[in-house]
């Protein structure tokens, strides 16, 4: 696994733990920022044919 792979991987967990946590404590913006991240990082990866 090159970095760019790892480092998007690690990103992707990172902002799904940020965005549970965010839900769980009901900051209803902070959801909204960490989800349209996660989706960016999503379609990064898959532009990329990075599996996640």
């Amino acid at each position: 696994m090159d970095a760019f792979t790892a480092g998007l991987l690690q990103r992707i967990r990172a902002t799904q733990s940020d965005l549970m946590q965010a839900r769980e404590t009901g900051d209803d913006f902070l959801a909204e920022v960490e989800q349209a991240e996660l989706e960016d990082l999503q379609r990064l990866a898959a532009e990329h044919g990075v599996d996640f």
